[in-house]
């Protein structure tokens, strides 16, 4: 097992063996990590890993029929909107269609401090000026159908910053948007988090967003822990096969004149797990270990890495997924 020391230095947050089922069958299996003052840490992997439902349980914003075990501490989901809040993938259904945007802001400022409703607007209105949304003491009076997309995600970035909370959780924040406005919403997010001092938990499957907005990040693949380390090693020099292949999908690592790959095969469903590693059945470095004992989290490097076979990855491992 890995020391205390790469799980719990300087803990904002932690998360220790956190399970989450449906009907009996886990799809978080034994997770644990820990949310740093002010840092991005980024959690990445493919649709079914467990990522946004990780992040939900940070928030105490799971679906109905889950079930969950382990520990999250302190628990800030009795705190939602105050110490702990959440940047939805889909502002436009994140914000009520009936009211405008401003009273939406001065009612998330209301419901956590007490102060006058003149108060509370007042900073609902520096709260959109903040994220750049122009001439704010009109724009609050808005609908968000009459926003643009890329206002609307400004708006809601200002209501999960405007009670200046100890972690915003972004889930998928710039999903749909085009690579320009995606720059910019991150970028008003990186500020506002800046501004307000708060941690940030991203969600993504885009590696360049954790290029270039995360300090440290989590690799789940099948529920579990893959690889979690610092961003920039774990970019440049991956100790996991999952990590390497996806990172071997993005163009920059393509050699020239040679086919961009793709990780083979698809993760399995979290019902049908092979024994042993669950990315065994697609690992380029799988060998009879790997199909039989599932890898539990090691220090490697100053980071933790689930694999048995990660001292044989040649550097770049990106070159195990090239034909």
């Amino acid at each position: 097992m890995p020391s205390d020391a790469l799980l719990s230095t300087e803990a904002l947050l932690s998360v220790r063996d956190l399970r989450i089922a449906f009907d009996g069958i886990e799809v978080v299996r034994g997770l644990s990590f820990d949310v740093r003052p002010r840092e991005a840490l980024a959690i990445v992997g493919e649709s079914g890993a467990g990522k946004s439902l990780t992040a939900r349980a940070l928030l105490g914003m799971l679906p109905r029929g889950a079930t969950t075990s382990g520990a999250i501490e302190p628990d800030l989901s009795a705190h939602r909107g105050r110490r702990i809040s959440l940047v939805p993938q889909d502002a436009l259904s994140a914000l009520s269609p009936v009211h405008p945007v401003g009273d939406q802001l001065a009612a998330a400022v209301r419901s956590v401090a007490h102060v006058s409703r003149k108060e509370a607007r007042a900073r609902a209105v520096a709260a959109l000026d903040r994220v750049g949304i122009p001439d704010p003491a009109r724009t609050a009076r808005a609908y968000p159908h009459e926003y643009s997309g890329g206002m609307r995600q400004r708006a809601v970035i200002a209501m999960a910053t405007i009670n200046e909370p100890d972690v915003v959780v972004a889930d998928e924040p710039t999903t749909a948007l085009d690579e320009e406005r995606r720059d910019q919403v991150l970028r008003v997010l990186a500020e506002q988090r800046e501004a307000v001092g708060a941690a940030l938990v991203l969600v993504t499957h885009d590696m360049d967003v954790v290029r270039d907005h995360a300090d440290r990040v989590l690799v789940m693949y099948a529920g579990r822990l893959t690889e979690l380390g610092p961003a920039d090693e774990v970019l440049t020099r991956p100790r996991a096969p999952y990590t390497a292949g996806l990172l071997a999908s993005l163009p920059q690592h393509a050699p020239p004149g040679r086919r961009l790959p793709a990780l083979r095969g698809t993760p399995p469903a979290p019902a049908a797990l092979p024994p042993g590693c669950a990315f065994a059945p697609r690992c380029p470095l799988a060998a009879d270990a790997c199909a039989t004992a599932e890898p539990e989290p090691q220090e490697v490097e100053k980071r933790l890495v689930s694999c048995h076979r990660w001292p044989e990855l040649p550097y770049p491992a990106t070159e195990l997924f090239h034909e």
